[in-house]
């Protein structure tokens, strides 16, 4: 058993005074087993399922609808961005674009997003010009093509956009390295907070105390 890589169970006992391992796995073991011989097949038929999705919305790009650059929720991941549900009313409106038109050219519209600073909102109007001065609009009727949309013969030699549409890259925010004073050392942050807890609370009591010192003061003697 030893020169096959085996032990005999009676070789060592557990130490100290615990159940002796006698535990069965080769009851019904098949039922318990996770397999991934499936893997292979799986991304044959992804990769075949995204081919017949690209040919389906040809000549739209493969990738869907262009979407916004948005930050996380949560003080965690406040700092990391990531592709949102759609733009807002009021990124439409700084772009230039009707909100009506804006899904008919491939663009996500999410009227409930709301803009909560003047970064995001220019990152993504940026990001929508960009897409407005290189999509290609189809013209609806061939013989009477209208100002925005492009010829037919324009339209024939446009090659179909596969891969990420617009793809950006997530901005990483330098760390600052500060010195450690003794200043920082000495500060008390839980007794810091618990006085300031005590001013909010009694703020109210010692405006009126004010007010009332002050009203006796001016009052003639």
């Amino acid at each position: 058993l030893q020169a096959l890589g085996w032990r005999a169970a009676s070789a060592k006992m557990v130490a100290h005074n615990n159940v002796v391992p006698n535990a069965h796995f080769h009851k019904k073991w098949q039922f318990y087993v996770k397999t991934w011989f499936n893997q292979p097949a799986r991304k044959t038929r992804r990769r075949k399922a995204r081919a017949e999705k690209a040919k389906a919305v040809f000549p739209r790009p493969a990738a869907g609808v262009l979407k916004p650059i948005v930050q996380c929720g949560s003080i965690k991941y406040c700092t990391k961005q990531r592709l949102g549900r759609g733009f807002t009313l009021e990124e439409l409106k700084e772009a230039g674009i009707p909100a009506k038109f804006a899904p008919t050219i491939g663009i996500a519209v999410d009227h409930r997003r709301k803009n909560r600073s003047l970064e995001s909102l220019q990152r993504n109007v940026q990001r929508l010009k960009a897409y407005r001065s290189n999509v290609v609009i189809f013209p609806r009727n061939a013989k009477k093509p209208k100002a925005f949309e492009t010829s037919v013969e324009a339209a024939n030699a446009v090659p179909q956009v596969k891969g990420p549409l617009l793809p950006f890259t997530a901005a990483k925010f330098p760390k600052e390295i500060v010195k450690i004073t003794k200043d920082m050392k000495e500060f008390k942050a839980y007794k810091k907070l618990r006085v300031e807890r005590m001013n909010a609370r009694v703020i109210g009591m010692r405006a009126k105390k004010a007010k009332d010192a002050a009203k006796d003061e001016a009052a003639p003697a």
